[in-house]
């Protein structure tokens, strides 16, 4: 407060904008702003500066600062870069990298509000503070990191999963029509206050010579106080030789818009400064409405490829940074969203054991040597994405993994769908028989603790107490497509499982037709990628039955 100023200055015996800075911890920057808004120069003593006028113009900083949710980026513009081309290249920027990149460049400091050292700077405005430092240092923080790695996947929004290339041009066309309407309300009011002043010439010209008359005759400092009481002006600015005015309404009462007036110029200049305003405005729309035309273009473009792709039956493709971590193993999900996972290899093999196999979990092996370690989890699995993502089609169901089911029993009817997935990943597929035997038991009861004059390779495991079997099952799999995460995939599971979840499936048995053969086949028809294809086939294969994976779906079989 004011006491408190006051108690500072009578003590302080360094100058104004030190003590400011310093002792009042406003830190160099805001301290000689409130210098330049009290009129006062900074390297005056302290004692010497008025306490009213510094203390006003703190007021004004910090209201400034407080009511103010807005950040604004500024940079310095150059020889090549003048400060339209910049604000011009800046509003024509989808937020991405490539804008990140830009500010990286350009931009010189984030403040919340404009201060008047930032005159002849390039400006562009964020929503908030954080995110226009983000979006200029965003390559040194965490946040943004995280931010980089979505839009690798290029996320739509929180809920509704990775972008098609449609939505992602919709939402820039939608900012950008925001933007345009917003230029063209700072045009029309740029304009409107010019008019208001000419209009007004009598009046405004009279208010410049009182109060040009009452500043060189008594000074700033006794004018700012005689102000208070006119309702003609709202504030005064020392540092810029200006005051803000209230312009007269249409019945010639101090009731209409406000506009900055300079006593260092005549009405025509100050009508002209707002008119010229309004004409770099007008520049600045020409470079929005050309970007807007480009994004308009774009986006005719990426909807006739959808609407193709979409005639075709194939799926929107998605690149990926990195695959979920069950891709790394065989993997299904089982009655009740449980997930399991088994080892593609004897590393595989250990790393199921060790790291995805506890508690309540069941341990299955194929009756075979060499047959995969299969962990089938009691508490992690996958459940309904309720936001479905925008593009993933209405025939592909969509799924989140979770660490915690709702459902965590682990009956035989879900340990007899495990064995068969199980039996299928072992090379019981290979041999071509049609029936196969796999055993189930609990964590405890898996070791790499082997007895006297025993050894257990790598991949391999002790088993020891009583184990569940489950014999004659049938050597047979389902593939089906659906979206976990927003990642469209090939499942495999159990045929009647993969039936009742997928409306796109097929079901397969051993047989003759090469596994890469059938991966391509599926790339062609669907669009899934052969490398993420081929895992889940677990070898040469018959199709015993086939809903729009090696055709196309039924709906666009009926088209045609």
């Amino acid at each position: 407060d004011k006491a408190t100023l006051s108690e500072l200055f009578s003590t302080s015996d360094r100058d104004l904008v030190s003590t400011l800075g310093g002792k009042a911890n406003l830190g160099g920057t805001h301290a000689n702003a409130v210098c330049d808004l009290a009129g006062l120069e900074p390297n005056m003593a302290t004692q010497e500066a008025p306490v009213e006028d510094v203390h006003v113009a703190l007021q004004t900083l910090l209201s400034n600062l407080a009511e103010t949710p807005q950040g604004i980026l500024l940079m310095k513009p150059t020889e090549e870069k003048d400060v339209p081309h910049l604000e011009r290249e800046a509003a024509g920027m989808e937020a991405n990298g490539l804008r990140d990149r830009f500010f990286e460049q350009h931009a010189s400091e984030a403040t919340p509000t404009l201060l008047p050292s930032h005159e002849g700077m390039a400006q562009a405005i964020f929503p908030t503070l954080c995110e226009a430092v983000d979006a200029w240092k965003g390559a040194h923080d965490a946040g943004a990191l995280a931010r980089r790695e979505a839009e690798k996947l290029d996320i739509a929004a929180p809920g509704r999963g990775h972008s098609t290339d449609v939505e992602r041009l919709e939402r820039r066309k939608v900012q950008q029509e925001k933007a345009l309407e917003g230029f063209s309300k700072k045009i029309e009011k740029q304009q409107m206050l010019g008019h208001i002043i000419q209009n007004n010439w009598t009046h405004v010209e009279s208010l410049l010579k009182q109060v040009t008359e009452a500043v060189e005759t008594m000074g700033w400092k006794e004018v700012k106080s005689m102000a208070k009481a006119i309702p003609w002006i709202v504030s005064l600015n020392p540092a810029e030789r200006s005051f803000l005015s209230v312009l007269p309404d249409e019945q010639g009462e101090p009731k209409g818009p406000q506009a900055t007036l300079s006593i260092d110029e005549s009405v025509h200049q100050n009508a002209q400064r707002y008119f010229e305003a309004a004409r770099k405005q007008k520049d600045k729309t020409k470079g929005a409405v050309d970007a807007l035309e480009d994004t308009m273009l774009q986006l005719q473009r990426a909807q006739k490829k959808e609407a193709k792709q979409q005639a075709s039956g194939k799926l929107n493709k998605i690149k990926r940074s990195k695959r979920l971590w069950f891709e790394h193993h065989r993997w299904s999900m089982i009655t009740g969203g449980h997930l399991l996972v088994g080892g593609k290899d004897a590393k595989g093999n250990d790393s199921i054991v060790k790291k995805h196999l506890s508690g309540e979990d069941r341990y299955l092996h194929a009756d075979l040597h060499g047959a995969p370690s299969c962990s089938l989890r009691a508490t992690q699995g996958f459940v309904v994405d309720e936001h479905k993502p925008a593009h993933i089609p209405e025939d592909i169901p969509a799924f989140r993994i979770v660490d915690k089911l709702g459902d965590e029993r682990i009956t035989d009817e879900k340990l007899l769908e495990a064995a068969s997935m199980a039996l299928c990943w072992s090379r019981a597929w290979a041999g071509g028989g049609a029936h196969g035997t796999v055993y189930s038991v609990k964590p405890a009861q898996v070791s790499k603790t082997a007895q006297t004059g025993e050894f257990v390779g790598k991949g391999s495991f002790i088993v020891r107490g009583q184990r569940q079997w489950f014999k004659d099952l049938d050597v047979q799999i389902g593939i089906g497509i659906v979206a976990v995460n927003g990642v469209p995939l090939l499942m495999g599971g159990r045929p009647e499982t993969i039936a009742t979840t997928c409306q796109r499936y097929a079901i397969l048995r051993p047989g003759l037709t090469k596994k890469e053969q059938l991966a391509n086949r599926i790339y062609k028809n669907t669009g899934l990628v052969t490398d993420d294809v081929l895992p889940v086939l677990p070898g040469a294969s018959d199709i015993l039955e086939d809903y729009g994976i090696f055709s196309p779906p039924a709906s666009l079989a009926e088209e045609e």
